[in-house]
């Protein structure tokens, strides 16, 4: 986990410059990381298809609270017993300890992603390559590594409840 300093240092970002990975079929930037606000937060563009992208499984974050924030298309999130619709224009805040998952209902997604504190960003490059290009990716080739994600996901304090 990154240690939190006093004073966030002024940051902007961009596309591409190096911030964009592919991950599970998803086209992540990077706009903020916890290097960049002192630990504070993060905060990733993703960028998703249905069909195409990886919709998590069930899993419980220890460490951080996630917000999602839809610009483009519609999710639904399975938070807990419960199913939230997401249209374009809805946030979604999912704190700590809560069960979650969710799935692309729209052919295409755009969306923001806050997490707080910062440090779960650090998944997303383990188990990501950098974009060649700022577009979605090939599909992937054949099933996720399962055992890698659980692995990896541990070391975030994130706990994978139904590995798909």
């Amino acid at each position: 986990m990154i240690e939190a300093r006093r004073e966030p240092l002024p940051h902007s970002a961009r596309a591409g410059e190096g911030r964009a990975v592919w991950y599970g079929g998803y086209l992540l930037t990077f706009l903020a990381t916890g290097e960049e606000t002192g630990g504070s937060y993060a905060l990733v563009e993703e960028l998703g298809r249905k069909g195409l992208s990886t919709e998590p499984p069930l899993h419980v974050h220890t460490r951080e609270e996630e917000s999602f924030y839809l610009i483009e298309g519609e999710m639904a999130f399975y938070v807990g017993d419960g199913v939230v619709p997401a249209p374009a224009g809805t946030l979604i805040v999912l704190p700590r300890g809560v069960p979650h998952r969710f799935e692309i209902v729209s052919e295409e997604v755009r969306l923001l992603n806050l997490i707080t504190p910062a440090g779960f960003e650090g998944f997303f490059r383990e188990l990501s390559e950098p974009a060649r290009e700022l577009t979605l990716p090939l599909p992937p080739e054949g099933p996720p590594d399962v055992a890698r994600l659980v692995s990896v996901a541990a070391r975030y304090g994130c706990e994978i409840l139904s590995p798909r």
